[in-house]
């Protein structure tokens, strides 16, 4: 099980470095969508990564997403199949949402044993997904929006040039 808390900790790790790179945004950097604004914002993808990693905690239990966490988190993808839009909330609060999601997610993951890292858990459409592959596609799947928010933050940075 060492490999295995070792990529929770780096998990944790990447965590805290997603929130330093986000660090001091204002409303209007982490709700901006592009240059041609066709692009999922900073808020987007933040509470994205949230809901992901919140329908990761319940699946890993194998069990549902408790309604109200469902009302307060929103749904994966709108009717179209994209993110929803996410504008007007602060930081903080989607900080703060994640923030309870990672722990959950963390709680979760530190209670596994090896013999559980080989079980099914329910995904998606019916399919079903081992512990140990859904741990590391929640990671992979974190690390890519993280580099989509750091060219985010660098076109902030290109845009603020005179």
């Amino acid at each position: 099980m060492h490999a295995f808390f070792i990529s929770t900790i780096e998990r944790g790790v990447k965590y805290e470095r997603l929130k330093r790179l986000v660090a001091g945004l204002n409303q209007t950097d982490i709700d901006y969508r592009g240059p041609q604004n066709d692009m999922n914002s900073i808020a987007q993808l933040l509470r994205h990564l949230a809901v992901v990693d919140l329908h990761w905690v319940y699946r890993l239990q194998s069990r549902q997403v408790p309604p109200e966490l469902e009302a307060r988190y929103g749904p994966m993808t709108d009717a179209e199949g994209r993110l929803p839009i996410v504008r007007g909330i602060p930081l903080e609060t989607l900080l703060d949402e994640y923030d309870y999601v990672q722990d959950r997610l963390r709680e979760i993951c530190l209670g596994l044993r090896d013999e559980d890292l080989e079980r099914f858990v329910p995904f998606e459409n019916g399919h079903q997904a081992a512990i140990r592959w859904a741990i590391w596609h929640v990671a992979d799947h974190s690390r890519h929006h993280y580099a989509n928010i750091a060219h985010l933050k660098k076109g902030l940075r290109e845009r603020n040039v005179p």
